[in-house]
C-alpha cells in the first residue's frame, strides 16, 4: 500500500542518507516489489516475493513503456505488470525479458518463496530464545531452516505444519505491532521480504565499488528506521559481508506515476513472482523460466529444490 505524499515517513525516508558517506559518483537504481502482503508470509494471496531494480535512463523507460502500451494496445496512463502477463500479451513479455529487450543486463531480481522465509525466521527466533543469534553460524541456521522446511510437513502432518507457521506469523506481527520502537524496527525488517532484497539489491548494484541511490516505489514499510535496521552501517548485505549501509548514498520514495524506471521495474517483479510461483506450484513454463533465469539472484530465499534448480541463475553459460 502506497503512502500519501504528505506522508512525514515519506518525507523522511524520500531524504534519507547512509550512515558511512560512500565515496565516488552513486548509481541510481528503480525498484518496485510485487507479491507483498506485509508482513503475512503464511495464508495470503501470494506465495512468492519478488523485488526488481533496474539501472535504465528515463529515456530508455519512456521508450520501454511506450512499446509496451502500444504493442499490448493498453489505453491506461500507468501501464501495470499485469498488463505484460496477460495471456494474449505473451510475445510482449517475452520481448521485455528476452536478450533484445530493454532490461538485458541491466536488471536484477531477488526472490523469497514466502514459507521459507517464515522457516528462517522461526529459526532465527528459536535461536535467540538461546542467547544472541549471531551465537549461531549463519550457515548452521539456514541449514537447519532448511532441515526443518523439509522434514516439517511430514513429521506433523501438513494440518499441524501449517497451524505452527501461521501461529509463528502471527506472534512475530504482533511482536512488530506491539513491541517498543526499537524491537518493533527490528522484528519487521527481520521478517518483511522486502529488506532482505533490498539488501541483496545493493550487493549485486555496488559490487563493482561504487556506491548505490535507490528509488523505489512508496511502501508503508520504509521508513527511515527499518531502512538503517536493513541497510545502515551495523545491517547485513544479502551474502551477509556487513558493508551494504557504506554503499547506499541516498535512498528516495516516489509515486510510480511519476518514475518511469520504477514502473519499468513494476513490469520486471510482476512477470517475476508469477513465473516463480508458477514453477513453485509445478505449473511452470519452460521458456519464460529460462528467459527470466539471467535476472535472478543466487542468493535468492528460496527453500523447495525442485523449483529452484529450474529457476537457478547459475545454469546459464558464461
Amino acid at each position: 500500500m502506497a503512502l500519501p505524499a504528505q506522508d512525514p515517513r515519506v518525507t523522511a525516508a524520500r531524504d534519507l542518507d547512509a550512515v558511512a558517506a560512500p565515496t565516488g559518483r552513486p548509481l541510481e537504481i528503480a525498484c518496485d516489489e510485487s507479491g507483498s502482503e506485509g508482513l503475512k508470509l503464511i495464508g495470503g494471496s501470494t506465495d512468492v516475493f519478488a523485488h526488481a531494480s533496474v539501472s535504465i535512463d528515463l529515456a530508455a523507460a519512456e521508450a520501454c513503456i511506450s512499446r509496451v502500451r502500444v504493442d499490448a494496445r493498453s489505453p491506461a496512463n500507468e501501464v501495470k505488470a499485469s498488463v505484460v502477463l496477460r495471456e494474449r500479451n505473451r510475445r510482449v513479455l517475452e520481448w521485455l525479458l528476452g536478450p533484445s529487450g530493454p532490461l538485458h543486463g541491466r536488471a536484477h531480481v531477488h526472490l523469497t518463496e514466502k514459507v521459507f522465509h517464515l522457516v528462517t525466521a522461526l529459526v532465527d527466533y528459536l535461536a535467540e530464545l538461546r542467547g544472541p543469534v549471531t551465537s549461531v553460524l549463519p550457515q548452521r541456521r539456514q541449514a537447519l531452516a532448511r532441515a526443518l522446511y523439509r522434514e516439517g510437513p511430514a513429521e506433523l502432518g501438513p494440518e499441524r505444519w501449517r497451524d505452527l507457521l501461521e501461529t509463528f506469523n502471527d506472534l512475530a506481527r504482533a511482536q512488530a505491532r506491539d513491541g517498543t520502537t526499537a524491537q518493533a524496527a527490528r522484528a519487521i525488517p527481520h521478517l518483511d521480504p522486502l529488506f532482505p532484497a533490498i539488501s541483496a539489491a545493493v550487493d549485486h548494484w555496488a559490487s563493482a565499488g561504487r556506491p548505490v541511490s535507490i528509488v523505489h516505489d512508496q511502501q508503508v514499510s520504509l521508513t527511515p528506521e527499518r531502512v538503517r535496521q536493513a541497510i545502515g552501517s551495523s545491517g547485513l548485505g544479502a551474502h551477509g559481508n556487513g558493508t551494504a549501509g557504506h554503499r547506499v548514498a541516498t535512498l528516495r520514495l516516489v509515486d510510480s506515476q511519476t518514475d518511469p524506471r520504477v514502473q519499468v521495474a513494476d513490469f520486471l517483479a510482476g512477470a517475476a513472482r508469477r513465473i516463480a510461483s508458477e514453477e513453485l506450484n509445478g505449473r511452470g513454463d519452460a521458456v519464460l523460466t529460462a528467459l527470466l533465469r539471467p535476472y535472478l539472484d543466487s542468493g535468492s530465499i528460496w527453500g523447495d529444490p525442485a523449483s529452484w534448480a529450474r529457476l537457478d541463475p547459475s545454469q546459464e553459460s558464461p
